[in-house]
């Protein structure tokens, strides 16, 4: 099973300007190389076959006669592949000469798409020797059969039901009305364009952003191959160089003067997802003609990069604006409520875990930017039974060093007289005796807030949500939730930018914010180890908070099956490999526990207090998720076993 990946590839053969034969012959091998390789879409620059700086010569019959005997050379020596192949030529049709990309599947040539676009300025002359259109398709007599020639041409796999492909070719992409827009409107989820740009300073940056995102807002996969070594340099140099994008997102490339072909996977299925959940992406088909061809569906082995934590920013180069942009979403929604409420006071439980941290630092943030005393903070933190030394410890540094209020309240004596109160036996360490303990600090947070007039902040975030880590009417309440859409990988990550790069001028504050990163995620609401050591690890509990996080994303984002989100975890995490992180066993074990839970905790989302989105991933009931909470997940849960 594909899981909706085709792999595709996009070829830069080595061209000789004007000689046919042997670019028919390099196309073909470099065809043969990209097959063997698994690639089914297969891209060569544009021209391809005669060379893109021919000149005056395209005037010449006999390239354009030896042009078209190429082409049935190509098509007759790539029919054995499984495959459907782009390349690009001169076609003489009805007295005009055209700039088209032919698409060619197992010895038949399907249809030609021609350039909409000429350019005529600069360095190029192409309106001197082609023209434009038909835009509507028409059909071109050929050896074989009338074939279909137009802009609007749309190749439709039979056997893989969501490849769409449709062709622009270089300038097509470079112009407000894209080709391509309107095919992705008429159905395409696949944009291939054949491309002879030249290289010029910081041509190859913008060539890469139009590409991305021209991708990303049609929602399509995207597949550039352009023109390279062998193109005449009498007044340019053409730098080849391949570009394949998803979304947005940049999945391969080869960088210009590097490199000959560009091979990964794409996913055909997110295209689909992303527009069914957009309702603005409205179809209209109505011009478009559809042009069938078969591939055999192939089992694929994932290359394409996997990130194992999709919630976090990558890369170094905008690090500290996705982050501050992360904590200002948060900070400035509470502003508002803080403003709007006339509160002044602010309540938030410190424990000296992850969450609280994060969410004391939102509302220190939140403070500053009002103008606000920090000491309208009120931290409490509230020792019981499962306190460390060391948790404790660093609640008090925090609270200290950020200069907001300390309190503190230790809960023992009044969680006892509770379980005397019920009858409970303080040496069942049952779920009574954990969830009374996060109900009584729930209590004297919300009951300081009512005394000082302020709000309780929330400490709880997104992966506990999903999961229903939290004890129902007690850290599930507070009076707005800055953490609700900002998952555990990336609290964690938050942290640590905050100690990069706000410690750098406090000591104290770097050091504290680095043990707290460095204790285990734990409620603390069972005794400690006789060593002092935390006893109640929540990983240990409910699974690695990395995997729970990966399958949120792929479940909430694509709303993709069991089978493929453990086909992509096992690719993220390097499953099988020298650097693998967790085994299948791990991953289903944790999968089936995932589902169990999502389904099960639906209840405790459902009444889950205001809070801020962060990113495209949420579960609030008002917006994003509006799930029963008596939904079975019998459906998951088999698909997981029979993994």
């Amino acid at each position: 099973m594909s899981h909706g990946y085709i792999r595709v590839a996009a070829v830069t053969p080595e061209t000789t300007v004007a000689d046919t034969k042997a670019n028919a012959k390099s196309i073909i091998d470099w065809s043969f190389k990209a097959a063997d390789a698994g690639a089914q879409i297969i891209v060569f620059p544009e021209l391809c076959i005669t060379g893109y700086t021919c000149g005056e010569l395209f005037f010449q019959d006999t390239l354009l006669g030896e042009a078209l005997q190429a082409l049935r050379t190509i098509a007759e020596n790539t029919k054995v592949l499984d495959a459907i192949i782009f390349v690009g030529m001169p076609l003489y049709y009805k007295g005009h000469l055209r700039n088209v990309a032919a698409a060619i599947s197992h010895g038949k040539v399907l249809g030609f798409v021609p350039k909409t676009h000429l350019p005529d300025y600069s360095e190029f002359y192409e309106a001197r020797y082609f023209e434009a259109g038909p835009e509507y398709a028409e059909s071109i007599s050929y050896p074989n059969g009338d074939i279909p020639i137009g802009a609007e041409l749309i190749f439709s796999c039979e056997s893989i039901p969501g490849v769409e492909i449709a062709a622009e070719l270089c300038e097509d992409l470079w112009v407000p009305d894209s080709p391509s827009t309107r095919a992705a409107m008429a159905g395409a989820t696949v944009i291939v364009n054949l491309s002879a740009s030249d290289e010029l300073t910081g041509k190859a940056a913008y060539r890469r952003q139009l590409v991305s995102m021209q991708s990303a807002k049609c929602y399509v996969s995207y597949i550039y191959s352009n023109a390279g070594i062998g193109e005449s340099t009498q007044d340019v140099v053409y730098p080849g160089g391949g570009i394949i994008a998803e979304n947005g997102r940049i999945l391969a490339e080869t960088k210009p003067f590097k490199g000959q072909m560009t091979i990964t996977e794409i996913d055909y299925t997110e295209s689909l997802k992303r527009r069914d959940q957009m309702t603005t992406f409205e179809l209209d088909d109505d011009d478009y003609e559809r042009v069938p061809f078969r591939l055999s569906p192939k089992r694929i082995e994932l290359t394409r990069p996997i990130d194992p934590h999709p919630f976090v920013p990558s890369g170094r180069e905008h690090l500290r604006e996705r982050c501050e942009e992360i904590l200002d979403i948060q900070a400035y929604g509470l502003r508002k409520r803080l403003e709007h409420t006339h509160s002044k006071t602010a309540v938030i439980g410190i424990s000296g875990g992850l969450d609280s941290t994060l969410a004391l630092l939102v509302t220190v943030r939140a403070f500053d930017i009002l103008g606000l005393d920090r000491k309208g903070i009120i931290g409490v933190t509230m020792p019981g039974f499962g306190t460390t030394d060391r948790t404790y410890e660093n609640a008090v540094t925090m609270i200290q060093t950020l200069g907001v209020t300390f309190r503190e309240i230790n809960i023992s004596a009044a969680v006892r007289q509770h379980f005397s109160d019920i009858g409970q036996d303080e040496t069942v360490h049952d779920v009574t005796y954990e969830n009374s303990q996060a109900r009584e600090r729930t209590q004297i947070l919300m009951d300081i807030a009512n005394k000082e007039g302020g709000l309780v902040i929330g400490t709880g975030d997104l992966s506990e949500l999903a999961l229903g880590w939290a004890t129902y009417n007690g850290d599930h309440m507070s009076m707005y939730a800055v953490n609700c859409s900002v998952p555990k990988t990336l609290v964690r990550h938050l942290v640590r930018f905050y100690a990069d790069f706000y410690g750098k001028d406090d000591e104290n504050l770097r050091k504290v914010l680095l043990d707290v990163l460095d204790t285990p995620v734990s409620p603390e609401l069972l005794p400690p180890e006789e060593n002092g050591q935390i006893a109640q690890k929540t990983e240990d509990l409910v699974g690695p908070y990395e995997l729970h996080d990966f399958f949120l994303y792929y479940v909430l984002r694509f709303g993709y099956t069991p089978e493929k989100i453990y086909l992509l975890a096992k690719a993220a995490f390097k499953t099988g490999t020298s650097e693998e992180a967790y085994d299948t066993d791990t991953i289903k074990k944790w999968l089936k526990v995932f589902y169990r839970r999502f389904f099960s905790q639906q209840f405790k989302r459902s009444a889950i207090p205001d809070g801020p989105k962060v990113g495209t991933v949420a579960l609030s009931p008002r917006g994003d998720l509006r799930m029963p909470s008596d939904a079975s997940a019998r459906l998951w849960l088999d698909a997981v076993e029979n993994l």
